[in-house]
């Protein structure tokens, strides 16, 4: 071969390799493991291989020819690789954000600014795990909180509005720049002092390797107990101990408090958290700002889990946790928990409250005791009541209550400072809560609750709305409690409070006292207007005032209570002690949601069975004998009382085969047949053995009660059936009929004399009555009367549905001029003109109903 190719290749390889040694000296490659060496000293022998196979192949001209795969690898020999280190590109990310945020600001865009501001504080936390805090993050924190500022001061004296997305981003720009810089201050104040000094680089800086942030870890600690009692602790980054210190408690407050309403949030572990922040707790700030928190903490437990109330497990911890919240606040007076109160930014150092000052913290302890109260209600809902375990969760109500009212004599105590600014809202929702939880109780139980409750105050504590001493008179209490409200609210709860006292008074048999407060309070006009648990409440009272007027023997008061709620059918929907599912309902799911979520407990349930037989009982000692008086006597109006008892009379009169009764119905049914045809002795039987008599204070008292009247109103039907047949009655025959007195009989026939329900006299002398025999009606003439009465009612309608559509406006439908009968179009009878008909001829704007001959009839 010749010189000149020989030569040329030797120069090639040796220029190779001055650069390869050139290039190589100079570049500062970090280290590799050494199987990444092998393995890339292998493929390089690889590759030589094939190369070289490659080149053996190539013969003649084709060996010195350039093709594309050696024009690449020369352009690839031409470029300089520059290898930078992990710190280098992490330096490069910030400043192209810093950029960002530099272009951001020169065009005022708010919204961008806080995007990157978050993009940059994600990438600074990769850099502060290992290193110190950049300096050019430093510097553009601190530039970004002095533009901020300028921005808000000319924003206020500018009348140019900004947009709406700069506005939110601005907002949201002063939340974190505010709590971000808190926690940079230092270095902050650092290069405010000396910015060039500041931002000169460090000579001895060293790079260190970043190491990636594992995982926190269960690791075992010898001889070290900072965990459970196996050993084990919970590691954070570079496996140190997660320990609680009492300086760290407010820290691990505030990102539990952050961490609220997040999604993939452990509520439990967090409420273990802080189960040892209570226990590393020092000072009384510390104590009482980790109570409110894990207090709220375990509400929230509800919300995640799939049953719709609180375990009773949680639920003790968090009344345990109430209880010591207030004795802890009645150990120290300095500090107050209201709900207008700054919340405490600085998680470094507590605050320190001057002498003589009191420290506020946010809270309330009123809605920590409505929502244990709404949580023991809802678990009791979902509870059945006849097992054991709604017993045991009832039991929780005492302790419930001695918290309330230990709640209540602390915000008494408030009221009573100058120096903290309460609202009467606190006071009046505790005392209506209080009064809940007794005015439907029987005295003897609220007494019992009262002292139990004061046992477990301490004895300086007392209150000024209903001191200690007056606790034991359970009407005097309702009566202050429902007085103090009435007072000092308004709407609402006001009208809780009347129909709560309402309650109580007919519930001890105090029936005209709960009368009068009832109809002057006027509630039954404005009731519609209420929501629907005051609703609900209105309906509990109005028949609890019906089961009192009974139990007091007034029939005719009772039954006329009872009609609006057991006339309807629907008493269990109207009082809230069941859901009524119909076949062809329009009902939501999210409305019988609602309805459920409204139904009371058992324990406060009115016995809808003992409500059906007072009202049906009632009913038939008024119904029969009016049946018998319509019916003996044509020309009295019919009327019902009932239109509930009539249609079961009728349907249990239709029946072809009658056997002994089983339940309520059929006894009052049976009973008012057996009375009707004069046997009173088995009507009253029947009506006494009714078993649901025994529910009843002394049932003795009433079943005596029923038989005198089922003997009064058996005389009356007698008297109204038979009396067509009778010229005159001997008294002792009617007494011994019916084993009443003859004085007893002589009153009942005066009576009925005197409002003109019988037709007859009294001889006192001979002790008789004397009947008068009236004009007998033929049949022509009862239809007449009652053609009559049908059209006498039809003009009472129409006159009424005439006042209300012109709402009492006088001359409503007199027509001005030519125009017709409606708005001048000549309504029905043409457009405006005289038109005649063959009867006659029609007045202008239609016709006018002048009765016909019915109506001469009736005007004459």
């Amino acid at each position: 071969m010749s010189r000149f190719f020989t030569q040329g290749d030797s120069s090639s390889e040796s220029s190779s390799g001055d650069e390869e040694s050139l290039y190589g000296g100079d570049e500062d490659i970090e280290d590799k493991p050494s199987l990444g060496s092998d393995d890339e000293s292998e493929s390089g022998d690889t590759d030589e291989d094939t190369s070289s196979s490659d080149g053996g192949d190539k013969t003649g001209v084709n060996k010195f020819l350039r093709n594309q795969e050696s024009s690449e690898e020369s352009e690839d020999e031409e470029k300089v690789v520059i290898v930078r280190s992990a710190k280098g590109k992490r330096l490069e990310e910030l400043e192209g954000v810093v950029k960002l945020i530099d272009n951001a600001k020169k065009i005022g865009d708010w919204s961008s600014i806080s995007t990157e501001f978050d993009k940059l504080n994600r990438q600074v936390a990769k850099v502060a795990a290992q290193e110190k805090l950049p300096k050019i993050y430093v510097k553009t924190i601190a530039e970004l909180e002095d533009f901020m500022n300028d921005t808000i001061a000319l924003q206020k004296v500018s009348t140019k509005k900004m947009n709406a997305t700069n506005a939110r981003g601005l907002n949201a720009m002063k939340q974190k720049i505010k709590r971000n810089n808190r926690d940079n201050a230092t270095e902050i104040e650092k290069y405010r002092a000396d910015k060039d000094e500041y931002m000169m680089p460090d000579e001895d800086e060293e790079v260190q390797p970043v190491e990636k942030a594992k995982k926190p870890k269960a690791v075992y600690t010898d001889g070290v107990d900072v965990g459970d009692d196996e050993g084990f602790a919970t590691v954070g980054r570079g496996g140190k101990t997660l320990q609680y210190t009492p300086e760290s408690i407010l820290k691990h407050l505030r990102t539990i408090i952050e961490s609220r309403g997040k999604k993939n949030t452990d509520r439990a572990e967090q409420i273990r958290v802080m189960e040892k922040l209570l226990e590393v707790a020092t000072t009384p700030y510390q104590t009482i700002r980790v109570l409110l928190t894990i207090i709220s903490t375990r509400f929230d437990l509800t919300t995640s889990t799939s049953s719709n109330y609180m375990s009773q497990e949680q639920w003790k911890m968090a009344e345990h946790e109430y209880s010591k919240l207030l004795e802890m606040l009645e150990d120290n007076r300095n500090m107050v928990v209201v709900e207008n109160a700054e919340e405490w930014e600085d998680d470094e150092k507590p605050p320190q409250p001057a002498a003589g000052e009191l420290l506020k913290i946010p809270g309330s302890i009123v809605s920590i005791a409505e929502r244990l109260d709404d949580e023991l209600t809802r678990s009791l809902q979902h509870i059945d009541p006849h097992t054991g375990e709604y017993i045991e969760r009832l039991s929780d109500e005492q302790a419930l209550y001695s918290n309330m009212l230990r709640g209540l004599l602390y915000i008494e105590d408030l009221q009573k400072s100058e120096k903290v600014e309460t609202t009467q809202d606190s006071a009046n929702r505790m005392v209506m809560r209080r009064l809940e939880h007794i005015y439907f109780k029987p005295s003897q139980v609220v007494t019992i609750l009262e002292e139990t409750a004061w046992k477990a105050i301490p004895s300086e504590l007392d209150s000024k709305i209903t001191p200690r001493s007056g606790s034991k008179d359970v009407a005097t209490l309702v009566q202050v409690l429902s007085t103090y409200l009435f007072v000092h609210s308004a709407d609402i709860i006001r009208a809780r409070a009347y129909l709560c006292q309402v309650y109580y008074f007919a519930l001890h048999d105090q029936y005209y006292r709960a009368r009068d407060m009832l109809l002057m309070s006027h509630l039954q006009e404005t009731i519609n207007n209420f929501n629907i648990n005051t609703q609900i409440l209105f309906n509990r009272t109005l028949v609890q005032v019906g089961l009192c007027a009974f139990r007091a023997n007034l029939v005719y008061e009772s039954q006329n209570t009872l009609q609006d709620i057991c006339g309807s059918g629907r008493q269990k929907e109207l009082l809230a002690q069941g859901v009524m599912i119909q076949r062809y309902s329009q009902v939501t799911p999210e409305q019988e949601k609602l309805e459920r979520q409204r139904q009371l407990p058992f324990h406060m349930h009115i016995n809808l069975e003992l409500l059906e037989c007072v009202y049906l009982t009632c009913s038939m000692l008024l119904e029969v004998p009016l049946l018998a008086q319509t019916g003996s006597s044509p020309d009295v109006k019919k009327r019902q009382i009932s239109k509930t008892y009539r249609r079961l009379l009728e349907f249990h009169e239709r029946q072809v085969f009658t056997g002994p009764p089983e339940n309520i119905r059929d006894h009052v049914m049976q009973a008012s047949r057996a009375l009707a045809a004069g046997e009173w002795k088995k009507a009253a039987d029947l009506i006494n053995s009714i078993k649901i008599w025994e529910l009843m204070a002394d049932s003795d008292t009433i079943k005596k009660m029923l038989s005198e009247q089922i003997q009064e109103e058996g005389l009356r039907t007698y008297l109204f059936t038979y009396a067509p047949f009778y010229d005159t009655l001997a008294v002792d025959t009617l007494a011994s009929m019916f084993e009443l007195t003859e004085r007893k009989v002589a009153a009942i026939v005066s009576k009925m004399i005197a409002h003109e329900e019988l037709a007859a006299a009294l001889d006192q002398v001979n002790s008789a009555i004397i009947f008068r025999k009236g004009v007998e009606l033929s049949r022509l003439q009862s239809l007449a009367l009652t053609l009559s009465d049908k059209a006498s009612g039809l003009i009472e309608a129409n006159e009424r549905t005439l006042e209300q559509r012109t709402q009492g406006t006088a001359n409503a439908f007199e027509r001005q001029g030519a125009q017709g009968g409606r708005g001048g179009r000549g309504g029905r009878g043409g457009r405006g003109g005289q038109r005649t008909d063959r009867g006659g001829s029609r007045t202008r704007g239609g016709q006018q109903f002048g009765g016909g001959a019915l109506g001469g009839a009736i005007k004459a």
